[in-house]
């Protein structure tokens, strides 16, 4: 039987004056059955984050020699990445929800099977279609498993303390996992074979999938609520549209009905989603989960870091490896020093910073120092270097996402009711990579479009198109800047003042 018990309010001030072996640490050691394991816990959920947030970025290097491999068209080829982006960002919201449902280890579990066996089925492919499909279903059971390990992490650490560390480290993998991808596709794609881009993510799953078997504890919810069915419909027809229609940007422009008309659908699918969760008795997201000013300021910081830091992944990996003539690898290698200050600034930020002054000010700052950083390599040219010009730029980026990745997870998850923690943690998700996606799109047009306008107005030849690429990096460099600096205001303005306070919480206990 399960009852629930409520937390007082206490500050992190008040937490962190409490001795470990007195009342607070026996209340929670014997109310919560992941207590006494919640690091080895927190090893298995960032295995778990890093494989899905690597999976984004890794295949990306592989695609090529596949491509080769299975003979598909450079039309085609888009779908490989497009696919594992549609199916993931559409199904979010509905794999969170699941969770909070039917329990979060079984979400967990079974998120962490299927992605296995999909990436098992891609790697083996001998088709595209058959590629595609499997990394569809990847995203499908990652919106699954994303979610739910979030969620783990929100309520098996309730601590302020711990939970600020438990948040750095899950946001520097967060953060620094599309990196990781990054070289672990080049080591990979160059020393094995493209297929083990794919196969890689069965070690990954078996580690977790172990840990998670024997570390966490199947707790029963509260009480039962019913699905809604049609808003989990509306929100993945609007997550689908909108994500569809802006990867079809690039390719079709933006006057094509692939494009225009799936925006208008998604915004349509979208407004019902809204107007549907002020009507259902059990809505999919509870509108009190995203109205609050910590929380919905925290989410936009998530979308605003994803549209804007493919500027770095995506673009600057073209730059290292077309202009500087890097190889899979050293590319990958590159990014290494952005990840070390992001995981370092990651850990401090939710440790020492968060806890004295909030998260307003870090999620500003950080935002600041990532438009700094893009309007630095917006200064690339065909005769800069690695160490004097780009390495700068990185560092500061890894400082900057290190302010804002985990301080921002963190607050979006913190004061929710365990009801409603796996929902609250897809829409983290959720907002990241619908940004991701919007981001890439916005930010591919504007460079393409840059690139042509350069070529109509110089003389043709081998030197124009390379200043046409180096026009384009540029555009978009800029362009992730502003979108920085709009995510800098947008948080000062949103964001309480002051140090976070621990709200009031149903917590739930297991009835020995």
């Amino acid at each position: 039987m399960t009852t629930t018990v409520d937390r007082p309010v206490r500050t992190p001030h008040d937490e962190s004056a409490a001795d470990g072996n007195g009342s607070r640490a026996a209340a929670v050691s014997s109310g919560d059955p992941h207590h006494a394991r919640r690091w080895l816990i927190l090893a298995v959920l960032g295995i778990a984050q890093l494989m899905v947030v690597l999976d984004a970025t890794i295949v990306n290097i592989a695609l090529p020699t596949a491509q080769h491999a299975l003979n598909f068209s450079n039309n085609d080829r888009q779908w490989i990445i497009t696919a594992y982006a549609l199916a993931f960002g559409s199904l979010l919201l509905l794999g969170g929800r699941v969770a909070d449902i039917f329990g979060r280890k079984r979400a967990f579990l079974v998120g962490l099977v299927g992605f296995a066996i999909a990436s098992a089925v891609g790697g083996a492919a001998t088709s595209f279609a058959m590629l595609a499909t499997a990394r569809a279903f990847q995203g499908a059971f990652g919106a699954l498993l994303a979610p739910a390990a979030l969620s783990l992490l929100a309520t098996t650490f309730t601590n302020p303390s711990e939970r600020n560390k438990a948040f750095g480290i899950y946001g520097a993998i967060a953060g620094g996992g599309g990196a990781i991808g990054l070289l672990l596709g080049g080591l990979l794609t160059e020393y094995a074979s493209w297929r083990w881009c794919l196969y890689v993510n069965l070690i990954f799953a078996l580690a977790a999938g172990v840990g998670g078997a024997i570390l966490l504890v199947h707790q029963k919810v509260t009480h039962r609520v019913k699905l809604d069915v049609p808003g989990a419909i509306a929100a993945a027809v609007s997550m689908f549209a909108l994500v569809y229609g802006f990867t079809n940007a690039p390719t079709h422009g933006w006057s094509s009905v692939l494009t225009w008309g799936f925006l208008a659908l998604g915004g349509v699918a979208l407004a019902l989603f809204v107007w549907l969760q002020t009507r259902v008795e059990h809505p999919l997201l509870p509108l009190r989960v995203v109205l609050d000013r910590d929380r919905g300021g925290s989410y936009l910081a998530m979308f605003i870091s994803g549209a804007g830091m493919f500027g770095v992944f995506l673009f600057l990996t073209y730059y290292m490896q077309q202009t500087l003539g890097f190889s899979p690898v050293l590319t990958g290698l590159a990014f290494l020093p952005m990840i070390g200050v992001l995981a370092t600034t990651a850990s401090i930020a939710t440790t020492v910073i968060v806890p004295r002054i909030g998260a307003k000010w870090p999620l500003a700052l950080g935002m600041g120092l990532a438009a700094i950083a893009m309007a630095m390599l917006a200064q690339l040219g065909l005769t800069s270097t690695y160490a004097a010009h780009v390495l700068p730029a990185l560092l500061i980026m890894g400082f900057g996402l290190g302010l804002v990745f985990a301080p921002a997870m963190n607050n979006a998850t913190a004061g929710v009711a365990p009801d409603d923690a796996g929902v609250a943690s897809a829409t983290v998700n959720t907002m990241q990579q619908v940004g991701g996606s919007i981001g890439t799109a916005l930010l591919s047009t504007l460079a393409a479009s840059a690139a042509t306008g350069y070529l109509h107005s110089h003389a043709p030849g081998q030197l124009a198109v390379a200043h046409a690429t180096m026009a384009s990096y540029t555009t978009a460099f800029w362009w992730s800047a502003a979108i920085f600096l709009l995510g800098a205001i947008l948080c000062g303005a949103l964001l309480r003042r002051g140090r976070p306070v621990i709200h009031p919480a149903a917590v739930p206990v297991l009835a020995h």
